[in-house]
């Protein structure tokens, strides 16, 4: 080797530039999230995801969670700031960052933003979300089941499709197996407040519900329900040891499902922004951790369940199906389409009182 071939390879080696270095720099992903890693719920379990990502890939990948980033402009600080410093995919994981990201994805044209159940996308800018409905479902045949008064209650965050979406799977479940099931609904206001959320519970039990679900994070209502002797359901993740023999199952999200997929597609360069609404068939969402209270005949039944709408044979938004008004929306053999389901902004009939404006 000439002289000038060694000082350039020693340059090289000095400055640690080699193109195997190169190679095994490994690809950044970062995760925006809503609320606490420690909530139990939603923000809980995509950051059980992202640990499935750490498993899957080891060192070719370097993923980063931040916690507790407000729906403001604070968000799109936090995206510019991920993606200058080189993170090539970026997870959106509330509704409320949809504008912002929108706007940092077009600055950033060779990142890759993913933003969970939103609609807006673009050349570089995808959406994903789960069917929590299918999950809503499944424990409202459980609920319909083992209420003795036929009260069933939820706590919601707020009015937005996909939680009312929730509310209605969750009643029509219910109903499928205890026709003369009614809901209510108390409205919160908030993600992730455990006060809140426990006061809303105990306004439910008040009014004579002995089955309540929820749309928000935090494990309060299971908490309360232990405490009043009613039951509840785990909601995002297993919540049994928030409520022993209370928590009667959970709905638990399965984010390792999709961001597994994401991040290959990124690595190997195919990734497109492709929406994407995973649910039972693809193994994003299961009824899972069914309590001491729950007979094995009703555990069969909602297993039964969630097998027909895995292997098709069953939509939870199968017809017939009125609203509150007894029109109906659904004709029998019929299945709500996802564009109508994405759209939802009415009850189904069961569901007692109004939606708020």
């Amino acid at each position: 080797m000439s002289r000038f071939k060694c000082l350039v390879a020693g340059v090289t080696l000095a400055l640690g530039i080699s193109s195997a270095a190169h190679a095994a720099e490994p690809l950044q992903a970062g995760f925006v999230y809503i609320g606490p890693t420690g909530d139990h719920g939603w923000t809980y379990s995509h950051d059980v995801g992202r640990k499935e990502v750490d498993a899957k890939f080891g060192d070719k990948v370097k993923t980063q969670g931040i916690e507790n980033v407000p729906e403001t402009a604070d968000s799109e600080r936090v995206f510019r700031d991920l993606a200058s410093k080189g993170t090539k995919v970026i997870f959106a994981t509330s509704f409320g960052y949809m504008n912002q990201m929108e706007k940092v994805s077009k600055a950033f044209p060779k990142t890759v933003f993913m933003h969970a159940t939103g609609y807006k996308t673009g050349k570089n800018l995808g959406t994903y979300d789960v069917r929590t409905y299918e999950g809503a479902y499944m424990l409202g045949v459980v609920a319909g089941k083992m209420t003795k008064n036929g009260k069933l209650g939820v706590v919601g965050s707020f009015p937005i499709p996909e939680v009312i979406r929730n509310i209605n799977a969750y009643t029509i479940g219910a109903r499928s197996v205890n026709p003369n099931v009614t809901t209510r609904v108390v409205w919160v206001n908030t993600w992730f407040d455990p006060g809140k959320e426990r006061e809303a519970a105990l306004t439910l039990i008040a009014q004579g519900v002995d089955v309540l679900m929820q749309n928000t994070d935090s494990p309060a209502i299971v908490q309360a329900a232990k405490e009043k002797g009613v039951y509840a359901f785990g909601w995002d993740s297993d919540m049994t040891k928030f409520g022993d023999k209370a928590h009667l199952a959970a709905s638990v999200l399965h984010w390792g499902t999709i961001y597994n997929e994401t991040v290959e597609k990124v690595m190997a360069g195919t990734w497109k922004p492709t929406p994407i609404w995973y649910g039972v068939k693809q193994g994003a969402v299961n009824i899972e951790a069914f309590g001491p209270a729950v007979p094995a005949d009703v555990k069969k039944l909602a297993e039964d369940r969630r097998d027909g709408i895995k292997a098709g044979t069953l939509h939870p938004f199968t017809g017939p199906l009125k609203d509150q008004s007894g029109k109906e929306f659904v004709a029998a053999g019929k299945s709500l389409p996802d564009s109508e389901l994405a759209k939802m902004n009415f009850y189904v009939e069961g569901v007692e009182g109004s939606v708020p404006k």
